[in-house]
């Protein structure tokens, strides 16, 4: 019902204002309309003095306003320092104000202090192992050395063996076969005299002829003999020989391809129980050192304040300072290992996240001055510089998707007695450009068709158009280039379409594409905004 009679109350005020409004506005027309009469025929001098503007040489501030919130431009982050989930035991009141060395969060220890013992048992097994692997090492370099003395010794043996052919056991079979071969010759030889020597026994009937038959027989076998000894000869110098040397090579070959092959397989075994060797001393260090980080991490489990500050926690902030829909950390949350958790800001090095639209943001350089005003004090001016932009804009979301803002992060250099805090909102003046000793004229006097710019001149009872080159601008005030000089005066309105005296000519177009012709063939002239001119 209150409401009802406010919103009842407020129309009634509302229409009471308009109907003021109304009233004014008809009795200014109302002197207007007297004064243009009376002055319709009069000089250059009974124009309007308000709507009149000299030019002059003078400065002005390029700038525009934007919106956004305060942040610390240090933050001391505190996250879990666990390898593994922390579950809170205790945590500091958000906004409390910690010195250092004061309880931040207190994790739970047990899970901790079970892994140290699962660790230490394992410990002592790797520890165990080593001396084990340790040992096998020393037994095989052991057996290996025994082996390679055999394979030595076996090559020894071949290489004897070879020499022993070589030098003794050939000669033997040779001088052997040769001394069967000459023995059978002599035999040979003398078989074969007494033989004929019996042919003339037996003519004489001295020996009988059974007996002179048994010689012949005797030389035949000698001579036999000798054929057997010399193939003998023959197949051991051919064959024999060679087959035997061969044989022994062979053995002196195999014996130094055993020990290379003695030599591969032990390089085999020491590499791989040396490797066995390292990977269980590797495994002790690293439970060592393991063991180490959680008992660390155990210390860890008493979180401390590093530095003084107030305590804000990560769910009450976002990378922009926005409130975010997430349950603050209590006893019993549950923390992932590195997840953030509170962050204590630096209270004197503030800056301010301004909202800057993109048609703006290329005219926006790293150390440009800004005036910044935070809600919490509002009449105090905060000096500071713009210290960067970021890369990627964002969007309006669903309230207005064609928007697109980047943020501007101006450092400040506020008074240290001014209690300024993250997400206070606030409003920054961010200053483009200072023009200085330039003719300039205020903004409402210049007005574009295509490409071009122009003032309106008194003269007579109306007034003409003016190309001028135009340069920086502000809200208020635009830098004239060229087609003013000082001291000129320029209309800070449209005219009607009766006062213009004379349009800008082909030589001077106002449009590239249509020439003006006539009143009724003119585009219509808007004056020039100023983001159009910051563009340029």
């Amino acid at each position: 019902m209150k409401s009802n009679q406010h919103d009842s109350t407020r129309h009634r005020h509302g229409g009471s204002r308009l109907l003021l409004l109304v009233a004014v506005a008809v009795f200014v027309l109302s002197l207007i309309g007297v004064f243009w009469l009376t002055g319709s025929g009069g000089s250059e001098g009974e124009v309007v003095l308000d709507e009149i503007h000299t030019v002059e040489r003078g400065g002005f501030t390029v700038s525009f306003p934007a919106s956004g919130e305060l942040s610390s431009s240090e933050f001391v982050e505190i996250r879990n320092p666990l390898d593994t989930v922390g579950v809170v035991k205790s945590i500091v009141d958000e906004g409390t104000t910690v010195q250092e060395g004061d309880t931040l969060i207190q994790f739970n220890q047990e899970s901790l202090e079970d892994a140290i013992e699962k660790l230490e048992d394992q410990l002592t097994d790797a520890e165990n192992r080593v001396v084990d692997v340790e040992q096998t090492l020393e037994i095989g370099n052991s057996t290996r050395a025994s082996a390679l003395d055999k394979a030595n010794i076996n090559i020894e043996i071949a290489e004897l063996g070879l020499k022993a052919w070589e030098e003794g056991i050939d000669l033997q079979n040779l001088q052997k076969y040769q001394l069967a071969l000459e023995t059978a010759l002599i035999n040979s030889t003398r078989l074969e005299k007494r033989f004929e020597e019996a042919r003339g026994l037996v003519d004489n009937g001295f020996i009988s002829k059974d007996e002179f038959e048994m010689d012949r027989i005797r030389m035949i076998e000698a001579a036999a003999a000798v054929k057997q000894a010399e193939i003998a000869l023959d197949v051991y110098q051919k064959y024999t020989r060679k087959q035997d040397e061969k044989k022994w090579s062979s053995d002196v070959e195999q014996a130094i391809s055993e020990k290379s092959r003695v030599i591969q397989r032990h390089r085999a075994e020491l590499v791989s129980e040396t490797n066995t060797v390292e990977s269980a001393r590797n495994r002790v260090t690293k439970l060592r050192e393991r063991l180490i980080e959680l008992r660390g991490q155990l210390d860890m489990c008493h979180m401390m304040a590093p530095t003084t500050g107030m305590v804000v926690y990560k769910s009450s902030m976002s990378g922009e300072g926005r409130r975010r829909d997430e349950d603050p950390p209590m006893i019993g949350t549950h923390l992932s290992p590195n997840e953030l958790v509170i962050l204590i800001p630096s209270a004197d090095k503030m800056i301010a996240n301004l909202k800057v639209s993109e048609s703006r943001i290329a005219n926006i350089r790293p150390g440009m001055k800004t005036l910044v005003y935070s809600d919490a004090y509002p009449d105090t001016p905060i000096e500071g510089i713009v210290d960067g932009i970021s890369v990627m804009a964002e969007d309006g979301g669903w309230r207005d998707p064609q928007r697109r803002d980047y943020t501007v992060r101006i450092r400040l250099y506020q008074d240290p007695g001014m209690e300024l805090k993250p997400s206070m909102r606030c409003v920054g003046n961010i200053t483009l450009d200072k023009v200085e000793d330039a003719l300039s004229v205020p903004i409402q006097s210049v007005f574009r068709e295509g490409k071009y710019a122009f003032v309106y001149l008194p003269q007579g009872d109306g007034f003409i158009q003016r190309a001028v080159d135009v340069g920086r601008s502000s809200d208020i005030s635009v830098e004239i280039l060229d087609g003013l000089v000082q001291g000129d005066r320029v209309l800070l309105r449209e005219p009607k379409p009766f006062e213009v005296l004379s349009r800008l000519t082909d030589d001077e177009p106002v449009e590239e594409s249509e020439p003006f012709e006539d009143t009724n063939q003119r585009a219509a002239q808007t004056p020039m905004d100023s983001s159009e001119v910051v563009a340029q």
